[in-house]
């Protein structure tokens, strides 16, 4: 069952002001309980402050329903701590998360905190003091996960990947390693923290799948309150709704992004060569010669670099996230951003489904391979939309798959081309002349079960669709019928044992558009900085036609 949940974030001692706030609130939305982030009490150190802690402490101050604190910059004040040493609690309702602890409410929700501030040097076990050491957080890895999760600094890394700013003139809180590690080990619903001044909510972000569940997205919101004040408009209270026994997301919702938090790693043997063969989002540049020796098992979810589950995913490159698959610009891509002045990107797109199979066809669950195959197509669709819109009909497009049942993860490489290419017919007639002098099987026309469904295309094969831009120019964000130009697809037939250049496409594209030296993508990577700029470019060109960001 769902429950209301009430946070807020620094106290700093008001509080008659606060609770009583929070009383005539719950009256009308009967929350299950109250978090506090951050300083519950000041610095005690005025008549008024000590005040309100003798009031909190004799009832006149009454805490109108169950309410948990944790540590901040401040140490308790002392008739605090002797209260909760003699009560468990420090007046009814109010409860002690201690600087390193975890508790389940009786609604079931689990909450982890880890309070204060990091301290290199400290020894201290005393569960009042507001610092903890390294050890203290990679000792609550033992929680497994959290509902909610409660630290009164920030994790490393957050703000990457979010278009979320922080208010003009605030000065960004401490950001720490360890727990931005406790945070991607517990996958929280919600991590909560607390600001001085200023109110902060990130975009959700997903943590990859594990090899155990491979299909579940975990989602973490997280947000920082700021300080109540009576004067400032910052936000300092949230409410939310929670359900505990709600299943982990198989899907993610709209605007969310990947874990800007990298997964922490554990120790496991690495396969020999999957560094060197199936490095991060590489084109096909896998050596398949036959060997002597016994071949290594494919890569599973974990390690294989097309698979959210893998800790090493190279998120920065991913612009778009679909419910079956997602996109990501190509690494090293064959183009650069100065190839197609009207784009200002590369262009070099990889098309990649959720599921980790070889093959479509060896999706067992027919709904989901074809809702996988129908999304696929749909980006595809929105990709020549903005090619037809941005390049005004200058460019085309082609699309390449290799389907083999020894592979790893099948995919799709989307590669514009100058339109005049496509029209005169010399795209289709590079592909086999490649292929001719290559001595390999001849294209042909898909199979007529497949020209129905293209999931269903037996054997393996390599598949090239290349499509011409509309005459006009004018486009929307779903194109229609009448203005997504002209497709033809061909396929070349493989056997299983043929020996089959997975660079084929790359190779041919390059040739074809004077990109010889770049047929190599090892060639020419580039540096993050170079990625994610392009990446940035692509988003920015794209986002009109995202049907991901409307949904």
């Amino acid at each position: 069952m769902a429950s209301k949940i009430v946070v807020v974030g620094n106290v700093n001692c008001e509080l008659r002001e606060v609770f009583t706030k929070l009383a005539k609130l719950h009256v009308k939305q009967n929350f299950a309980f109250a978090i506090v982030a951050g300083d519950l009490f000041g610095d005690c150190s005025t008549e008024r402050e000590l005040d309100e802690v003798s009031g909190l402490l004799q009832g006149t101050i009454p805490v109108p329903l169950p309410t948990y604190f944790g540590l901040g910059n401040r140490p308790l004040p002392t008739r605090v701590i002797e209260k909760i040493e003699a009560n468990d609690e420090v007046c009814p309702n109010l409860y002690f998360l201690g600087r390193r602890g975890t508790l389940k409410t009786s609604e079931g929700i689990r909450i982890v905190a880890l309070g204060g501030k990091l301290e290199t040097d400290t020894k201290s076990t005393n569960k009042f003091h507001p610092g903890y050491a390294e050890s203290d957080a990679r000792a609550l890895y033992g929680a497994h996960n959290a509902d909610i999760l409660l630290t009164h600094q920030w994790p490393k890394g957050i703000k990457t990947g979010s278009k979320v700013a922080l208010p003009e003139g605030v000065t960004q809180p401490e950001e720490v390693q360890c727990v931005a590690d406790l945070c991607a080990t517990l996958k929280p619903r919600y991590h909560i923290s607390s600001s001085n001044d200023f109110f902060y909510e990130r975009e959700p972000f997903f943590h990859m799948p594990t090899q155990e569940n491979p299909d579940e997205k975990p989602l973490t919101r997280f947000l920082s309150l700021s300080s109540y004040s009576k004067t400032s408009k910052q936000k300092w209270m949230y409410a939310f709704t929670l359900d505990p026994k709600a299943p982990i997301p198989l899907t993610v919702p709209v605007g969310a992004t990947a874990s800007p938090l990298p997964a922490v790693q554990t120790k496991r043997k690495n396969l020999p060569s999957q560094k060197e063969s199936f490095s991060r989002f590489a084109h096909d540049d896998q050596d398949h010669r036959p060997r002597k020796r016994a071949r290594a098992p494919p890569p599973g979810p974990d390690q294989c670099f097309f698979c959210l589950s893998n800790p090493n995913i190279a998120t920065h490159l991913i612009t778009s996230i679909g419910n079956e698959c997602y996109l990501t610009t190509a690494k090293g891509p064959l183009p650069t951003s100065k190839t197609f002045p009207s784009l200002g990107f590369p262009g070099h797109i990889l098309i990649i489904p959720f599921t980790h199979t070889p093959t479509f066809n060896l999706i067992s669950d027919p709904e989901s391979r074809q809702s996988t195959y129908a999304e696929m197509q749909r980006y595809r669709k929105s990709l020549h939309a903005m090619l037809q819109s941005r390049a005004s009909s200058s460019l085309g497009a082609v699309t390449w798959e290799v389907s083999r049942g020894n592979g790893i993860h099948t995919h799709w490489q989307f590669l514009p081309v100058p339109a005049d290419l496509v029209k005169k017919g010399l795209v289709e007639a590079a592909f086999k002349v490649e292929a001719e002098n290559l001595k390999y099987p001849k294209f042909e026309k898909p199979s007529s079960s497949a020209a129905a469904d293209p999931t269903t295309e037996p054997g393996d094969f390599f598949r090239l669709s290349i499509w011409a831009p509309a005459s006009d120019s004018t486009s929307t964000s779903e194109p229609d019928s009448s203005n997504e130009g002209s497709e033809k697809t061909i396929l070349l037939p493989l056997s299983p044992d043929f020996r089959f250049d997975l660079q084929f496409g790359r190779r041919v594209m390059a040739k074809l558009m004077g990109l010889e030296k770049r047929i190599n993508w090892r060639d020419d990577v580039q540096s993050q900085e170079e990625e994610e700029a392009d990446a940035t470019a692509f988003k920015d060109g794209f986002k009109e036609f995202d049907f991901s960001l409307e949904e």
